[in-house]
């Protein structure tokens, strides 16, 4: 992972200089490690195999790769809306966003340096939030009560 070019390196997110060891290789490296637990564990596994056919797995990748790449490096690679297929897995609850967190948590903590690992966790975090927001307020349900899932409970 060779980092990115001196005139890439002025992204700023939340008044800090994004570091310059991320890049699309790291962001490569997560999005493959984090989908392979994915697809492997007991609860998510057979949620994202029963919508992702085995032969349709490298499109997705590449989409999330351009996903994270945009969020993260400013690329403007992704142009899709990731929250309309979320809403339309009625299984999908708060027991899925916890693991999910979980193993997004325990994939760049594992691959990557600190403060990258943080800057993945804080978007994932957000992200993880916005999306339970609204699935609750698709289902008619009080989002006021959905709360944000913190960091120590990723433990």
């Amino acid at each position: 992972m060779r980092g990115r070019s001196a005139p890439e390196r002025t992204i700023v997110i939340d008044g800090k200089l994004l570091p310059d060891v991320l890049d699309d290789a790291m962001i490569h490296a997560v999005v493959h490690g984090f989908y392979d637990e994915i697809r492997r564990d007991d609860l998510l596994g057979p949620v994202f195999n029963g919508i992702i056919a085995a032969e349709d797995w490298p499109v997705h990748l590449a989409k999330m790769c351009d996903f994270w790449s945009a969020t993260l490096l400013r690329t403007g690679r992704y142009d899709g809306r990731p929250l309309p297929p979320h809403l339309s897995i009625p299984e999908l609850g708060e027991a899925h966003f916890q693991r999910w967190l979980s193993l997004f948590h325990a994939t760049v903590e594992r691959l990557c340096p600190p403060e990258v690992a943080d800057l993945f966790l804080d978007r994932a975090l957000r992200i993880a939030h916005s999306f339970r927001l609204a699935i609750a307020f698709h289902r008619g349900e009080d989002s006021m009560k959905v709360l944000p899932i913190s960091r120590e409970a990723l433990s």
